[in-house]
């Protein structure tokens, strides 16, 4: 699949700490119940990757990707655990050349203007608004909407249930990217049914 594939397969992409491997696969699976299927599992834990390859093998429903790739041995060690994506919170020419090294889409993270057209230089145009609240949020949005026109976005950072709605009405936003839909204290409590809930009043945010 092609990255905008990925982003418009659900309105919200999870933005996903997974801190024990046998929360992985039930997590991933109460996800998907509730109607959102592209799955980003950041690289911020010790058994993330093993998380992915879990997600994947037992999963199949899911679009499993890599988020928090920093840099070009993340990103292959990524694609090794089988991420069918990657995310980035931003952009670097070694991290560029390796994205388009692999077949794996990369959606890369910008900021202000500048990145953002060093990235398109590089052949991204699908990015990651990120951190979207402080970047300046739906505001920011609107103004590179104007001599940006080709470019598409994935705002993370700051959003919720309450404020998706406002980003998702843009023309240029695909979708949105939240960590609300998995709560620390429900992956502890092994609460998959209340997961279920967070993930189908996501699903059923409207773009």
């Amino acid at each position: 699949m092609d990255i905008l594939s990925i982003m418009r397969a659900s309105p919200v992409m999870p933005v996903i700490v997974v801190e024990k491997i046998e929360h992985a696969v039930p997590l991933a699976q109460a996800l998907v119940a509730g109607g959102i299927r592209v799955l980003e599992v950041t690289l911020r834990s010790a058994i993330a990757l093993d998380a992915i390859r879990a997600m994947r093998a037992a999963v199949p429903d899911a679009i499993v990707g890599a988020g928090t790739v920093t840099n070009p041995e993340e990103l292959q060690a990524a694609v090794a655990a089988g991420a069918q994506f990657m995310v980035s919170p931003g952009l670097t020419d070694a991290l560029a050349a390796a994205a388009q090294a692999t077949a794996i889409p990369l959606l890369p993270g910008v900021m202000t203007p500048s990145d953002l057209m060093r990235a398109r230089d590089a052949g991204f145009t699908r990015l990651k608004l990120f951190p979207a609240q402080q970047a300046g949020g739906v505001g920011m949005l609107k103004a590179l909407g104007g001599p940006f026109a080709d470019i598409v976005f994935c705002p993370t950072g700051g959003i919720s249930v309450t404020t998706a709605p406002e980003f998702l009405s843009l023309p240029n936003v695909a979708c949105v990217g939240g960590s609300w839909l998995t709560p620390k204290a429900l992956l502890e409590n092994g609460d998959w049914a209340a997961i279920t809930k967070l993930a189908q009043e996501a699903a059923a945010l409207r773009r």
